[in-house]
Parts: C-alpha cells; sequence; structure tokens
C-alpha cells in the first residue's frame, strides 16, 4: 500500500500527467487533483502569440492554485495531483520579464501562498518531438499553436529545475523509452511508488 500523502506527477506539455494520475488514482481508490489548465482564459493567447500575455496568464494560475491549495489541506486523505505546485514560480521565471517577475513576487507573498511540499514527485520526461506529437495526436485547439522553441524551453526548465531540486524524494520516467500504460510496466511502477524512495531514482523496468 501507498503510504505517502501527497503525490505529484510533474512534465511538460503532453507528457502523460493527467492520464497517470487517473490511473493510479483508480488503483489506489484516492483523490486526485486536476490542474485544469484549458480554464485558464489567457492561455491560448499566450500560445499563439509567443507569449505576449505571460503576466495575466501567470496571475490567473497563482490565484487558481490559491484555491486549490485549500482542497489539499482539507483532504484526510491520500492525494494525488497531475502537477506541483511549485510550476507556477517555474514558468513566471521563463516567461515574465524582470518587472513582472518582482510584481508576481510580491503578489505572491501578499496573498500569503506557500506551496505545498509533496511526499513524492513523479517527474515524466520526453524528447520534444514526441511531446509535440502527442499535442497534435490530442487535438486540443488551445494547444494547437504552441511553438517547438517553447516546449524546448520548458523541457530544459524542468530538467534543470530536478536536476537540483531536493525537497522531496523525485522519481524519474523517461516516457520516451518506458510505456507506463503496459500493464506490467503499471504494476511495477505502482510497486515502485509504493517502496521508500530517497532522493531521485529513475524508473528503468526491465525489457521484455
Amino acid at each position: 500500500m501507498i503510504k505517502k500523502k501527497y503525490i505529484a506527477i510533474e512534465g511538460a506539455i503532453g507528457v502523460g500527467k493527467t492520464t497517470l494520475a487517473k490511473n493510479i488514482s483508480n488503483t489506489m481508490k484516492c483523490q486526485t487533483l486536476f490542474e485544469d489548465f484549458s480554464d485558464n482564459p489567457f492561455l491560448q493567447n499566450f500560445y499563439d502569440n509567443n507569449q505576449t500575455n505571460s503576466f495575466s496568464t501567470q496571475l490567473y494560475f497563482l490565484l487558481k492554485r490559491i484555491d486549490q491549495l485549500a482542497s489539499l489541506n482539507t483532504s484526510s486523505d491520500m492525494l494525488i495531483s497531475d502537477f506541483y505546485f511549485g510550476k507556477d514560480e517555474l514558468f513566471a521565471k521563463l516567461n515574465l520579464s524582470d518587472t513582472e517577475y518582482e510584481m508576481y513576487t510580491k503578489l505572491k507573498s501578499k496573498l500569503n501562498f506557500s506551496p505545498p511540499i509533496p511526499d513524492l514527485i513523479i517527474y515524466l520526461q520526453a524528447s520534444t518531438d514526441i511531446l509535440l506529437d502527442r499535442i497534435k495526436k490530442r487535438g486540443l485547439v488551445i494547444e494547437k499553436n504552441i511553438k517547438r522553441k517553447y516546449i524546448d524551453s520548458v523541457n530544459e526548465l524542468y530538467m534543470k529545475h530536478f536536476h537540483e531540486y531536493k525537497e522531496s524524494p523525485v522519481l524519474i520516467i523517461n516516457t520516451s523509452n518506458v510505456n507506463i500504460n503496459d500493464i506490467d510496466d503499471y504494476n511495477l511502477l505502482i510497486h515502485e511508488i509504493s517502496s521508500d524512495i530517497n532522493g531521485k531514482k529513475y524508473f528503468n523496468p526491465v525489457s521484455k
């Protein structure tokens, strides 16, 4: 049995976070918290026009995270989310100008927003080519104009962050090579996240 109270799944756009969160929730009968990025009214314009409205996009996500944090704090059951609360700070640094970022951090401080630290982060990786292919196949209108350069920058952002990250154990899965939808690999993954993980660990099931 998984004894961890809060597991966050993270990775670039199209890597499979929501699908994995739903699968683990169905297996473990635990609560879920989804990012639901598509309800951000600024996001499509952000993708369509080379991040020209970054500040409004990030501010919307900040306010939404505050609401989502309340549901995490009131839950007594195991919870799995398809995002990591700390991601917004990363994207703010990536997308905002220095002046905008300064204002963003001041607002976050005044709103007393302190992201929770997960008991485990599952970090999903994939190459930019694979991510773009998955984004195209799922066919969301909001994502149709995402640029390769932006996906590259997001991939680099996550790799650098989780290379340096030490606050939670991190289980790293390269989904370019590992099919976590394969039943055998998935069962091995459930066993893996049920175990004690310290620091960073790569999930590399033996090829059949």
